[in-house]
């Protein structure tokens, strides 16, 4: 509509309007990371983004002699859209409980690790601290991965990477028996830096992070195991982090 009318699109505004129409019409809590990397999507860059001001930077992501291998469960996630409001719903009950200790907290986000671990008795609820505790440490894995990829550290980022995901299946809980096997498949193959799953949970899809003279390898032993472990049969995309959405023809 901006394009017919004359005016440059801003891509941080267009993110927003996904997420609205994901929010008020589907129906589904989310926040504004996929949205916000599709339209601000930059070649060979991840983007660390706060979600709440919008604030964000490019961060190089060179991979060098590794690949980003995208590993699709081809599990249906029937769970994804009811257990994402569960697990924010959750996150919100233990902001309320951590304000006792800190006044105008919003986030979650807002803590350090070592200010959570102060309080995280005042959660009363098990479940819903172990929510927090992923939420706290995610957020301090995020910052440590923008450093070990501005140092070109991609052995570190990769164990990011598998660190993130063992706590979205323990303490989050939101990856479920597919993504586990195929995590797991992946870093038994030697040149596996990491695994971790991507998007919503209970389902869906991982990324890996794979030296490129294991790729195929890496195909073939994960699908193997994947299949012999749940029945579905996988499928693999060797991905390049590209540019966000733009004019077609440009």
């Amino acid at each position: 509509m901006l394009v017919m009318e004359g005016h440059e699109p801003d891509p941080v505004r267009l993110a927003q309007w996904c997420q609205h129409a994901e929010n008020e019409f589907v129906g589904v809590r989310c926040g504004i990371m996929d949205q916000f990397a599709v339209a601000n999507g930059k070649k060979d860059h991840a983007i660390l983004l706060c979600c709440d001001t919008l604030e964000y930077r490019h961060v190089p992501c060179r991979t060098g002699e590794y690949r980003l291998v995208i590993g699709n469960t081809n599990k249906k996630r029937g769970l994804a859209d009811s257990k994402y409001n569960e697990r924010r719903a959750e996150c919100e009950r233990a902001v309320l409980m951590l304000r006792a200790a800190r006044p105008g907290l919003r986030f979650l986000a807002e803590l350090t690790p070592d200010e959570f671990r102060a309080a995280e008795h005042l959660i009363g609820d098990e479940t819903v601290r172990r929510r927090a505790r992923h939420v706290v440490e995610e957020c301090e894995r995020v910052l440590r991965s923008v450093e070990a990829l501005e140092k070109g550290d991609l052995a570190a980022f990769g164990s990011l990477m598998n660190a993130s995901h063992d706590s979205l299946r323990d303490l989050y809980e939101v990856t479920g028996p597919e993504l586990d096997a195929m995590a797991a498949a992946a870093r038994d193959v030697p040149g596996v830096l990491g695994s971790r799953m991507t998007g919503a949970g209970f389902g869906g899809c991982t990324v890996s992070l794979v030296h490129r003279d294991a790729v195929d390898r890496f195909i073939g032993e994960v699908g193997a195991r994947y299949r012999e472990a749940t029945g579905l049969t996988a499928d693999f995309y060797v991905a390049d982090i590209g540019d966000g959405v733009r004019r077609l023809g440009e």
